[in-house]
């Protein structure tokens, strides 16, 4: 054999023994933004820090959108799966933790947990019991060939994917001193916006239900849980409620659950926070959610290689705030959209925030 068969043999050995070693998890997430001041956003300072992590009055019931004082309703627990003091609980396409912890000692190893995981935390609110990760790249989802594996080790930024992801982190407390614990996942994608393909644009993906289950999972095996029976209770099938869009006094659409107000008021929480909602505040006992709506655009990530090359300018879109009531009778909820003074909406983007918090339901 000649020095050049020889070196070839070689070159093909090392290739494959390059190959059996490249990384096969599903997520792979590296942050290259530095952490922010944790300082509250100038748009937040006016919260109510009364309401630490929304501890549990009662549940709301009314017959119409403007009752006001609640009574007590007893929420029953749906396809939970229990593993020492953490209990997964499931309704359609929601997941979230039931942990025998108080949020006050839960927080700190909660933002250990997304440092570690390649995140750096770009809200830091536990008077709201809300954090929230920078948006951000899955690795894991680059090729991993050779050649990525060889150059990647000294030009790692010339590979990229079209997507990031930013997920939310929301603690309640509930009547029985558990801490409720909801991951929800936004997504984008980076698409060309002109047949020139000479600059792009970052829309909006559906939300990712693998990645938040993912995450999950391995919350909880942070939190002290063998992973296959982590693995086991995340994946375990959950009841299907009923949820459809209704009309009331003739006019206003509203979400139509049967549900209690306990388990509608998680779970439109979780649908509003997954749909690019921030919740500036809330009120449980009224069944109030105060929200505001930012457009993609204003807090979307840094534009991608071809736009960062031709430029291009980001249009800012003012915040539109509303708050979502939660009224309650019996074992029906309504869910209805409000305008910031408190007034039924019914404008367009009302009935589509109506039907965006619905198809999330389902």
């Amino acid at each position: 054999m000649n020095q050049i068969s020889k070196l070839t043999w070689v070159g093909l050995a090392v290739a494959l023994s390059a190959c059996s070693v490249i990384e096969t998890e599903k997520v792979n997430y590296r942050s290259t933004t530095k952490a922010p001041s944790l300082d509250v956003p100038p748009d937040l300072t006016q919260l109510s820090k009364d309401s630490r992590y929304a501890i549990v009055g009662g549940a709301v019931s009314a017959s119409s959108l403007n009752s006001a004082t609640p009574a007590a309703i007893t929420d029953t627990v749906v396809a939970a799966n229990a593993i020492g003091d953490i209990r997964v609980e499931r309704t359609g396409n929601q997941r979230w933790l039931v942990v025998g912890r108080t949020p006050e000692k839960l927080w700190g190893p909660l933002k250990d947990f997304w440092q570690d995981n390649g995140f750096v935390l770009s809200l830091d609110e536990s008077a709201l019991g809300i954090m929230e990760t920078d948006w951000n790249e899955n690795r894991a989802k680059i090729p991993q060939d050779f050649i990525r594996a060889a150059i990647g080790k000294v030009f790692d930024g010339l590979y990229s994917t079209p997507e990031r992801d930013k997920f939310r982190t929301r603690l309640e407390r509930d009547a029985n001193g558990n801490t409720e614990i909801f991951i929800s996942h936004r997504g984008v994608v980076e698409v060309y916006n002109n047949a020139g393909k000479d600059s792009t644009v970052w829309q909006k993906r559906p939300a990712d239900l693998e990645l938040e289950a993912e995450f999950l999972q391995r919350m909880m095996v942070r939190l002290g849980k063998d992973k296959e029976q982590a693995k086991t209770a995340v994946t375990s099938s959950g009841s299907k409620a009923s949820t459809v869009v209704a009309t009331i006094d003739g006019a206003q659409s509203v979400v139509r659950m049967e549900e209690t107000f306990d388990r509608a008021w998680r779970r439109i929480g979780l649908a509003l926070d997954r749909s690019g909602f921030t919740v500036e505040d809330r009120d449980r006992k009224q069944g109030i959610y105060f929200v505001r709506y930012v457009p993609l655009g204003t807090d979307a990530p840094q534009p991608g290689f071809f736009s960062r090359i031709f430029g291009s300018e980001e249009k800012s879109s003012e915040a539109l705030k509303y708050r979502i009531a939660v009224r309650t009778t019996g074992t029906t909820t309504l869910v209805s959209v409000l305008d910031s003074k408190g007034n039924a909406a019914n404008s367009e983007t009302a009935q589509r925030i109506v039907q965006v918090i619905a198809d999330d339901l389902k």
